[in-house]
């Protein structure tokens, strides 16, 4: 592989954590300030609500991006999107508090984080094909599950590192300025990443290839991708990232809620928590990625689609009612190794499924739209609740999650061992329009 290739893989990885740093940064650094930025009358739903404006960006992200990325190049695509998450989060770190601006803090602060979700949904929907495409056949999965470990290497980051701020400053100035450190730590590391792919990094040679090969014909676009040739391998991997974004936000966003206000753990422990939790999910979620390269994706998705749905509930309800640290820790990371670990294939996958004229087009939407419903889970959850009860409410959402994955997985290709041991079009391809495969 040329030094571009590899570059191109290194940066897939280290960049989704940045990535990741920035999509999960609120969830666990502004919930100790938020009285200071949002005052102290701020509902609870605010801290929700500012992970829900970047998550409701990203399909804007993922369909604007993934075509300038199809038509453009990877590794331009990439760069622009880089440089606007790094504004977003500087911009983000200089944010007034209540007292000076009142509620137009938190206005500004939902406003940039829509912003940086169309930027982030940028980057991924061009580095990860880009890696996939640099990718050896037989290493796709292993590099698959690599870069997607990096979300949960960036939680536990994050969530250390808000337990180190706080310790070593105290809440009172952590909630002051303490977390904008952490924002602007993160814009310097998408600057880093910027400059490398600029020095470094190189569109992959199939992408060329495709290029002078459909450069005399029509362009497929996002009507091909959602209601023409490609419809059939789209709908398919929507169903089965809903099922995963459920899962998703059911044992990292509303278990962190919920250690808090259910099981009654401080702000501290709560990080110490999530942060062990992701650390076991990162290795597993490696693993599970190279795993679908010995024994098919279809299989281990379908694997982790039912511990999720036929576990999970119960776990995550042993995880919620937990009163101590250790028995916290412990089940938040058994919870998330069985449910959420199913991410490792789904860059090779989602790569796999789309040729390179909609590959980015294809991951970036079904990616990032995905996720609009489980992620409008503060509005219908509150229903959801006075029908099932507390903590039932969770445990439903963890098992729909598991039953959508599992669905989802079925009725697409196979994608054996043997299948994905070729050219990433030609198992593009040869999987084109099938149901159901072997």
């Amino acid at each position: 592989m040329p030094p571009e290739g590899r570059s191109a893989l290194r940066a897939g990885v280290v960049g989704n954590w940045i990535d990741n740093i920035h999509v999960f940064l609120p969830l666990t650094a502004l919930a100790p300030a938020m009285f200071v930025l949002a005052g102290p009358a701020a509902a609870a739903s605010t801290g929700a609500l500012i992970v829900v404006a970047m998550l409701l960006g990203r399909p804007i992200g993922g369909i604007v991006f993934g075509r300038i990325s199809d038509r453009l190049g990877r590794t331009r695509t990439t760069r622009i999107a880089i440089a606007g998450t790094a504004a977003c989060a500087l911009l983000i770190a200089a944010v007034p508090t209540h007292d000076v601006l009142g509620p137009a803090s938190i206005g500004l602060i939902l406003a940039l984080r829509f912003l940086g979700g169309i930027f982030v949904a940028g980057e991924y929907s061009a580095a990860i094909p880009l890696a996939m495409e640099w990718s050896e056949p037989r290493r796709r999965g292993l590099m698959s599950g690599l870069i997607l470990s990096m979300a949960p290497w960036a939680q536990a980051t994050i969530a250390f590192g808000v337990a180190v701020l706080l310790l070593a400053l105290g809440p009172d100035a952590y909630a002051a300025w303490g977390w904008r450190l952490l924002f602007v730590v993160g814009a310097l590391l998408s600057l880093g990443m910027l400059v490398y792919y600029r020095r470094q990094v190189a569109d992959a040679p199939v992408f060329h290839r495709r290029a002078r090969h459909v450069a005399a014909g029509p362009r497929e676009g996002l009507r091909a991708l959602m209601a023409g040739r490609w419809s059939g391998a789209f709908w398919q991997v929507f169903l089965l990232m809903t099922g995963l974004w459920l899962l998703t936000n059911s044992t990292v966003l509303l278990l962190t809620a919920r250690l808090a206000t259910d099981a009654g753990l401080p702000a501290t422990e709560v990080s110490l928590v999530m942060g062990a939790a992701s650390v076991a999910q990162a290795v597993v979620m490696a693993v599970a990625g190279h795993l679908s390269s010995l024994i098919g994706r279809r299989r281990v998705f379908v694997i982790w689609g039912l511990a999720a749905a036929l576990l999970g509930p119960v776990v995550c309800w042993q995880a919620i009612s937990s009163t101590t640290l250790l028995r916290a820790a412990v089940l938040a990371a058994l919870l998330q190794v069985i449910t959420v670990c199913a991410y490792g294939p789904v860059s090779a996958y989602l790569s796999e499924r789309f040729p390179t004229e909609v590959r980015s087009t294809g991951y970036g939407t079904a990616y990032s739209l995905s996720l609009v419903l489980p992620a409008l889970y503060p509005f219908y959850l509150p229903w959801v609740e006075t029908l099932v009860g507390r903590t039932w409410d969770v445990m439903l959402m963890v098992a729909v999650g598991g039953i959508l994955l599992t669905l989802g997985a079925a009725i697409g290709p196979r994608l054996s061992r043997d299948e994905v041991d070729a050219d990433i079009d030609e198992v593009a391809e040869a999987v084109s329009g099938s149901r159901r495969e072997g």
